[in-house]
């Protein structure tokens, strides 16, 4: 059923942001301490069984210098200045095996998939990259809630992080065009390319599907399904934390990087979505700062548009960047 206002309303639904007055300055002074201590990245050639695609495995400084995983995929035989799509993954998924990640190399495009550090152990994802700098202090199970009582210990620091830095290895990589790099990704993988949209400049495009991490309190206020459930379950029993916790978010807020963005953006949106509620979506869209467009999958969960959405985010691109 639909799980959120109508599609008329949801078109016009632009709440008011709380972006703190050091939004700027947190992310700054984050993104030069990673850069600071940065190792160069590394792309080993990795034997997939493949023959069409060339694949690296990658290993490249996020946060704090830690390490984090990727794979990079390239039509075989590729020579330099291809665009290049930068993917991050679904809540609870890691980069998994280059076999599933085979769409962008086959349409032509460099692609470099991010490993979510400390994620890929829910079950579909495998992931490579333990996160170091585990929070300490009292969390629901899962990533939500680790260090949410302070910005600078937050889990979503680090991985927003990270994804930036993948950005910067990517447009550095020699194969790839820096001036045709797009962010991607469904879900969680979403509302970090949201984060990234709002943090890199110069991007080609920036392809947010079903994006989660948008317009917290709202989100938890109107659904119950996991992953926004950790929040409320953590205030249900901190009770005197609740505000603590809404003044830590609204620093990795999609619709506080939207305000930020300055590449075109292809939205997509499920009107039965009660994972990532189609207002929490729409705060975003309408927040998106350049030119925007979005997908309405009108009887779909939280599963979108799935493969319909990628051929309508290959269109987006050919037409965009004027390729064959």
């Amino acid at each position: 059923m639909f799980v959120d206002l109508p599609l008329e309303q949801l078109r016009a639904y632009r709440p008011e942001r709380g972006e703190p007055d050091d939004f700027g300055a947190f992310w700054t002074a984050t993104l030069d301490a990673a850069r600071a201590a940065a190792a160069p990245p590394t792309f080993t050639p990795y034997h997939s069984g493949l023959s069409t695609v060339d694949v690296h495995d990658v290993t490249f400084s996020g946060f704090g210098g830690h390490p984090v995983k990727g794979w990079f995929l390239a039509p075989r035989g590729a020579a330099g200045s291809l665009p290049c799509v930068v993917e991050f993954v679904g809540y609870g998924g890691g980069r998994g095996l280059p076999l599933d990640w085979l769409a962008w190399s086959a349409a032509g495009y460099a692609h470099l998939v991010m490993d979510t550090r400390g994620q890929g152990s829910g079950g579909w994802l495998p992931g490579d990259t333990p996160d170091p700098e585990e929070s300490g202090g009292p969390h629901s199970p899962g990533f939500m809630t680790r260090g949410v009582l302070d910005p600078h210990r937050y889990y979503y620091r680090r991985l927003f992080t990270d994804a930036v830095r993948a950005v910067e290895t990517a447009r550095a990589h020699p194969l790839v065009d820096a001036t045709r790099v797009v962010a991607a990704g469904a879900s969680q993988g979403g509302g970090i390319a949201l984060a990234v949209g709002g943090l890199v400049d110069g991007l080609a495009a920036v392809l947010p599907d079903v994006p989660f991490l948008c317009h917290y309190r709202r989100a938890t206020e109107i659904t119950d399904k996991a992953p926004y459930y950790e929040l409320t379950t953590y205030c249900k029993s901190h009770r005197d934390h609740v505000e603590r916790v809404f003044d830590t978010l609204r620093y990795f807020d999609g619709v506080n990087f939207a305000a930020h963005a300055t590449a075109p953006a292809l939205f997509s949106v499920a009107l039965m979505d009660d994972v990532c509620p189609p207002s929490t979506v729409y705060a975003a869209y309408n927040h998106w700062a350049a030119a925007k467009d979005i997908r309405v999958w009108s009887y779909n969960g939280h599963e979108g548009g799935q493969n319909v959405q990628r051929v309508e985010q290959i269109a987006f691109l050919r037409d965009l960047l004027k390729l064959p």
